[in-house]
């Protein structure tokens, strides 16, 4: 009898985690690395990055860092060129990598409108095209893009997020139709609210973390640990067949009005 929990180890694949020195990507990386993969951190900023690899090299891990920013597709192509020729093909592309700006949309800065669609849409764009190349020729591999709860609800103040956040629904679903013929499986995971960095404040507001947890069935903030199981799923065996999709992990968010 096949044992069902072997398909979810992922035991010497290389992954790529964007955007993975703190917050959720970061505890992606951790998910990944507690299944037995080969994980490499990135970031814009070299000493973060070496930290932290250090960190976790300590605690006796498998892993190493590649230096680039998602809005350079330059910067990307080598580095992504670099890193296999020292590591392997990329098994697991985890796009992470994004920001926020916070404003009334009739107040908000064209400037900070483009960098959100710059990182948090191009990035995706820009980093799995230079990786997914590879993934062509060797016939398999695993695409997992960070949605949003806000790829399905808008909320005041954030529109452009939101934005870029249902762009890469759609966009999961487009690699989807152009890639699951070469045996790969490009999906979403989508978090609700979790306490983060990027989302202290609104964890420190008393207004908006009540008015969150009586609109959370769960009737709480997620942490980031509960997103492994998802995350593993979506990057292993288990998902050989699941395609285009996009899962929530909102505590019953999106499940209401």
């Amino acid at each position: 009898m096949i044992n069902a929990l072997d398909k979810f180890y992922l035991n010497g694949q290389l992954a790529l985690v964007t955007g993975s020195c703190k917050g959720i990507g970061l505890a992606l990386a951790e998910a990944l690395l507690s299944a037995g993969a080969i994980v490499v951190l990135n970031g814009r900023h070299t000493e973060p990055l070496q930290r932290k690899c250090e960190e976790l090299r300590e605690a006796g891990l498998s892993v190493d860092y590649s230096l680039f920013d998602v809005t350079n597709r330059a910067e990307i192509a080598s580095a992504i060129a670099a890193l296999e020729a020292r590591l392997g093909g990329i098994d697991i592309l985890v796009n992470n990598a994004g920001i926020q700006h916070r404003a009334p949309l009739e107040e908000f800065d064209p400037g900070h409108w483009d960098a959100l669609m710059r990182t948090n849409l191009d990035g995706v764009f820009n980093v799995t095209q230079s990786v997914v190349r590879g993934m062509i020729e060797r016939r398999r591999g695993k695409i997992i893009n960070i949605c949003s709860v806000q790829s399905e609800l808008a909320r005041p103040s954030i529109a452009p997020y939101a934005a870029t956040k249902g762009a890469i629904r759609m966009l999961t679903r487009g690699m989807c139709a152009d890639w699951a013929r070469y045996g790969i499986q490009i999906n979403g995971l989508a978090p609700g609210y979790f306490r983060t960095e990027l989302n202290r404040d609104l964890v420190n507001d008393p207004q908006f973390s009540n008015w969150l947890c009586e609109r959370t069935p769960a009737g709480r903030w997620g942490e980031v640990e509960e997103l492994s199981g998802a995350l593993l799923l979506l990057a292993s065996n288990a998902s050989d067949f699941i395609n285009g999709q996009v899962l929530y992990v909102d505590g019953g968010l999106t499940s209401v009005v």
